[in-house]
């Protein structure tokens, strides 16, 4: 059955003819073309009451089913559909966020504060001590979002333009559950020296640059650079965000299965940004077995056409040096994370895998292997889909891994940072809470930012990243003023 979903979701403004009857009837038919009613609105009535408009909303499982409904609706007799509308193009009418003064600006006193002539002390302020405008100006809680849309969500290089809705969704994660100001900045700029060049021209702006939908493997390239080239936080999500979140679920799930990460044999499937990323998480978590597959196979120190992002690759994994596909590495391994292509193993996969295995499945829309599929034979199974348990999701991690590198004015987001963030949102399942089903907290569990917020802030502090503040931790621009 196909998984009906919000994100094609269809308000169908209908003329109904007023007789007994007709809104079950119509009920009936959606049921019959398979969509899932929402809300219905009485609109208005017409023709002196013979005419009931009515708004229903539905629920479609693609483009063509919402197309499908309505033909099936506007079929029927008494029926005319008379006006259709997207639910997600209505939400994005105009873009997602705006911006707003925190002041009030009603006054020539509050115009003097804000603007000139008062303004000019603060800018004087930052001319003797740069570092002075982490606190007073708006670097210090934003965030630029900086993509050139070469990899957008998994459905490739449809460039900046069409990139803009999904980083405008990712400013609007960051203030919804980190209080973090973001800006989408989409450029039309596609190689790495030019993207380098324009985060490190903008960098005076913000405090800390959340890299998204930039291809591998120019993506690695850009933040190495950037993380020396600049003295702010350089993160990109695709790659820390999905480490994070995914450390923290194999955390708990090694917990059920009892198994120690130390003991782990790990295989990886899809060594783009993502899977490197993961799989130096783990390394630094102290697992110490990883193998990773691309589609030629086991990357080892043997193959002769690695890239170089490759095969500093191997040189990090593969420690019994195993060769072949990766149906052979999965053979007696604890765990496989996926995050590749679609319906690449079957349940024999798994079931040639050590005891109680671990599934991470990770590829979207589509995992590597179903639930359905892996059935019995996998002990703790996780995937990056909403519509199944223990979903994989960056929101979990991105807004408090900046929450806490901004509190804490940190020059980087480091290793340590990130295995801390993973280990608090592991923390937020209680021993007693712990299951098969729930590795991981829900996304819209409300301690999850302030937890990861904390624990990023302690590790920056504890690893000496963080830019140096006065003794008294008072704003430095009061220190010019104090002498």
């Amino acid at each position: 059955m196909a998984h009906l979903s919000a994100s094609y979701s269809i308000t169908l403004r209908l003329q109904i003819d007023n007789k007994p009857g007709m809104l079950g009837k119509i009920a009936t038919r959606l049921g019959e073309l398979g969509g899932s009613i929402g809300a219905i609105d009485m609109v208005r009535t017409e023709k002196g009451g013979a005419v009931l408009i009515r708004d229903i909303t539905v629920d479609c499982s693609s483009e063509e089913h919402a197309q499908k409904v309505q033909a099936g609706v506007n079929d029927m007799e008494g029926v005319t559909v008379a006006a259709v509308s997207d639910r997600v193009f209505l939400a994005h009418l105009g873009g997602k966020i705006t911006v707003n003064s925190k002041i009030p600006l009603k006054t020539r006193d509050d115009l003097s504060i804000a603007y000139t002539p008062g303004v000019a002390r603060v800018c004087w302020a930052i001319a003797k001590d740069k570092s002075a405008s982490h606190n007073l100006t708006i670097r210090k809680n934003t965030v630029a979002v900086v993509s050139d849309g070469s990899a957008i969500l998994g459905i490739g290089n449809l460039g900046p333009e069409a990139a803009m809705p999904v980083m405008e969704g990712k400013a609007q994660l960051f203030k919804e559950f980190a209080g973090v100001d973001a800006f989408p900045l989409c450029i039309d700029v596609h190689d790495v020296d030019g993207i380098v060049n324009f985060v490190k021209a903008i960098a005076p702006t913000f405090g800390g640059i959340n890299l998204e939908d930039i291809a591998a493997p120019k993506c690695f390239e850009i933040e190495r650079r950037l993380k020396t080239e600049v003295d702010i936080p350089v993160f990109h999500d695709d790659q820390h965000g999905t480490a994070i979140v995914m450390l923290a679920a194999l955390t708990n799930a090694a917990k059920i299965v009892k198994k120690d990460l130390k003991g782990l044999k790990v295989v990886v499937n899809g060594v783009g940004a993502s899977g490197t990323a993961c799989s130096k998480i783990m390394l630094a978590a102290g697992v110490k077995d990883v193998v990773g597959c691309d589609t030629k196979g086991v990357v080892h120190k043997g193959r002769t056409d690695l890239n170089p992002e490759k095969l500093e690759y191997a040189n990090l994994t593969n420690p019994r040096n195993v060769t072949g596909t990766v149906r052979d590495a999965l053979k007696g391994a604890d765990v496989f994370v996926g995050l590749s292509s679609a319906n690449l193993l079957k349940r024999a996969d798994i079931q040639s895998m050590a005891k109680s295995p671990i599934v991470f499945a990770m590829a979207n829309p589509d995992p590597e292997i179903t639930p359905e599929e892996a059935g019995d034979a996998v002990a703790v199974m996780a995937t990056g889909r909403s519509d199944y348990p223990n979903q994989i999701n960056n929101v979990l991690a991105f807004p408090g891994v900046f929450r806490g590198a901004l509190d804490a004015q940190a020059t980087d987001i480091n290793e340590e940072m990130k295995v801390a963030a993973a280990k608090a949102i592991a923390s937020l399942v209680l021993p007693e809470e712990l299951s098969p089903d729930y590795i991981i907290p829900s996304t819209f569990n409300p301690k999850v930012g302030p937890t990861v917020a904390k624990a990023v802030k302690e590790a920056a502090i504890a690893t000496g990243i963080c830019r140096k503040k006065s003794s008294t931790g008072a704003p430095v621009a009061l220190e010019h003023m104090n002498g």
